[in-house]
């Protein structure tokens, strides 16, 4: 029996979590986590600056995209697990990581252009598609109005209807509506911009189940060692879109969103509890609304679960790529 389940009962918490259909499947392959960045960088330019990426192996193209503040460090225990035969490609966003930081507002808008530019430069065609936090929104947007250059797509703690848009900061529930309405305010931009807010805090203890080593802080830390260049990762949550603001990216989102449910392509929902952007009331949702989709409970987690199920996820995603139709 599939169940229909409405955005408004999800919004007001009335979906209860049904027990989860997918197993992590044993696959045979030795793993060790690492804090060490395994892979050399390469630069591509891209609108006058340098883009940084990770381009490991040969075969089908399989894109990470990551949110913020992270870069393509984020994916570095999971990409070994498809990169021995496929092409594993994970770019940092502009002003993020390793790549550069020029002088432009850093929009959801100023991203989409330099990963499409990106992705034409690097001339990527059947894209498959491993997606995380306004990297799930950066590739759906791709996906959406590129359907015939992507052959699937694989998400986590992705920003999706019904959780996003926000009607309203109360909406969003207490502590969200709290961290949201400081991060729009004064006081907002100070702890970003002096005090790494997203890195220290965010990162390094609300969003993760397990506490985070200082290596790997770190490696987090290190493409933002100033004010200034702190600069997208403040912007990143004022784009949240919350009472309609900012316009175009609530559009984005709704259209992504119609986008994922209508679309039969092939589809990995990867998800964890109690979740943060997509907690299980909003798993329930996608479960219940969106075709040909498998998903994985993971296991306990909040927003970064690559830190926490990096062996789960490699093994899954594995799994789900090698049973994809050619």
């Amino acid at each position: 029996m599939t169940l229909k389940v409405s955005r408004r009962s999800v919004l007001q918490g009335t979906v209860a979590a049904v027990a989860f259909t997918s197993a992590v499947p044993a696959l045979a392959k030795e793993f060790t986590p690492s804090a060490d960045m395994p892979f050399e960088k390469k630069f591509v330019e891209v609108n006058g600056s340098q883009m940084a990426y990770v381009d490991e192996g040969n075969g089908p193209v399989v894109l990470f995209l990551h949110g913020n503040p992270t870069s393509s460090y984020l994916w570095r225990n999971i990409i070994p697990f498809v990169s021995d035969t496929h092409r594993a490609i994970a770019p940092d966003l502009i002003g993020m990581g390793d790549s550069g930081k020029p002088d432009i507002d850093y929009t959801f808008a100023d991203h989409a252009e330099y990963l499409d530019g990106f992705i034409e430069g690097l001339g990527l065609q059947d894209i498959t598609l491993v997606i995380h936090d306004w990297g799930s929104v950066l590739g759906m947007r791709y996906a959406r109005l590129n359907e015939s250059n992507v052959k699937a797509v694989a998400f986590m703690e992705a920003g999706i209807p019904p959780a996003l848009p926000a009607p309203s900061l109360e909406a969003m529930g207490e502590p969200s509506a709290q961290l949201f309405g400081m991060l729009r305010s004064p006081a907002g931009e100070e702890a970003v911009l002096q005090g790494n807010f997203f890195v220290e805090e965010v990162l390094g203890k609300m969003a993760v189940a397990t506490p985070l080593s200082q290596e790997v802080l770190d490696n987090y830390r290190a493409p933002f060692p100033t004010p200034e260049s702190r600069k997208p990762t403040l912007v990143w949550p004022r784009q949240i879109p919350i009472a309609g603001e900012p316009a175009d990216t609530a559009e984005v989102i709704i259209a992504n969103g119609d986008w994922l449910y209508s679309t039969d392509m092939p589809k990995l929902m990867l998800h964890v509890a109690p979740g943060a952007l997509m907690p299980p009331p909003v798993v329930e949702y996608v479960k219940a609304n969106a075709s040909n989709l498998e998903d994985v409970f993971l296991g306990p987690g909040v927003h970064f679960v690559q830190e926490d199920h990096p062996e789960a996820i490699g093994r899954a995603l594995r799994d789900w790529i090698d049973r994809l139709p050619s």
